[in-house]
């Protein structure tokens, strides 16, 4: 007979979260389910994400609050510049009409974020009350959309979150062939020339993985979290210099 693991706490309002260790682990139902409840308050995010924890439940769900290990992260030194991307890169920093902006249109970026369902799933885990959550943690400086501009429409994007020279990648979008994938080249170039070393991505997927990134235990992401997210954080603007930097240095071209 099967063990049942231990019962998820239920947080209140304010109320600290349990230790990472007491996650749910790998062979129990969810793994990496830590809590549930408390508030999707910016106090409540910001302690979350500086500690390893992020938000993610459906809708009709409490808010669930989860630790995986190992963690998905893209290093940005890794990021795998694949041939056709970096054509696609070198024709869109080329084209007049084409650029990428910083929190010009958070809210849009969200709520296509949210409009698109992740894969083998019939909706969004972005349910109202997140992207609320999230819109109020952009207006205090801590999430920033970066957003793919083609002739003054607004043709994909992401979302993420900021603490110190910490990047947390939350969602993608795209209207349009490799849109989604210029946002994320953007901000690898932006990290690169900010000193920011690691993007979670919380969990492992295929697309992620053809991109570069990899699972690092939670120890790790946790003692990386500790060194970076009290630092200074960097002025979320975005210079055309940032990609000379990403299409003359790091990973060589793959197929």
């Amino acid at each position: 007979m099967a063990k049942l693991p231990h019962p998820v706490p239920w947080l209140a309002a304010g109320e600290n979260f349990p230790p990472l260790e007491d996650a749910w682990g790998h062979h129990d139902p969810a793994p990496g389910l830590l809590a549930a409840g408390a508030a999707l308050d910016v106090p409540t995010l910001i302690e979350a994400y500086s500690h390893g924890i992020f938000p993610w439940f459906s809708l009709g769900q409490p808010p669930l609050w989860w630790s995986p290990d190992p963690r998905m992260v893209l290093q940005t030194r890794h990021f795998k510049l694949h041939r056709s991307l970096r054509k696609t890169l070198t024709h869109f920093q080329a084209q007049s009409g084409c650029e990428v902006r910083f929190d010009s249109a958070f809210e849009h970026v969200i709520n296509a974020c949210a409009s698109k369902p992740r894969a083998g799933q019939p909706g969004t885990w972005i349910v109202p009350d997140m992207v609320q959550a999230y819109d109020k943690l952009h207006r205090e400086g801590h999430a920033h959309s970066v957003e793919t501009w083609v002739n003054g429409e607004l043709v994909g994007g992401l979302y993420c979150v900021n603490l110190g020279r910490m990047v947390f990648g939350e969602s993608m979008f795209a209207h349009q062939t490799d849109a989604s994938k210029i946002a994320l080249a953007a901000l690898v170039a932006f990290c690169r020339a900010h000193e920011v070393d690691v993007i979670d991505c919380q969990q492992n997927t295929r697309h992620l993985a053809s991109l570069g990134a990899g699972e690092i235990s939670r120890a790790e992401f946790v003692a990386h979290l500790a060194r970076n997210v009290d630092k200074t954080a960097p002025s979320w603007q975005f210079k055309p210099v940032y990609w000379n930097q990403l299409l003359t240095t790091g990973m060589p071209d793959l197929p």
